[in-house]
């Protein structure tokens, strides 16, 4: 696998950290788990797939969210 398509999960992965702190913090959470929103949050649905992304570069499995 090439280094241009790992940092290309990496970047998806940094940006959407990125959205995830800035809901965190204008909500004045520390973690999503004590947010009304947490379970259906497309805000941390997309975090968790970029995470998951990251981790298995792209490559299907059987994972579910």
């Amino acid at each position: 696998m090439s280094a241009v398509l790992d940092d290309r999960f990496e970047r998806a992965l940094d940006e959407e950290l990125r959205k995830l702190q800035a809901c965190q913090e204008a909500k004045q959470l520390q973690s999503c788990s004590r947010c009304d929103a947490f379970i259906g949050c497309d805000v941390r649905k997309s975090y968790v797939s970029a995470v998951y992304n990251s981790m298995s570069k792209g490559d299907s499995g059987g994972f579910e969210f």
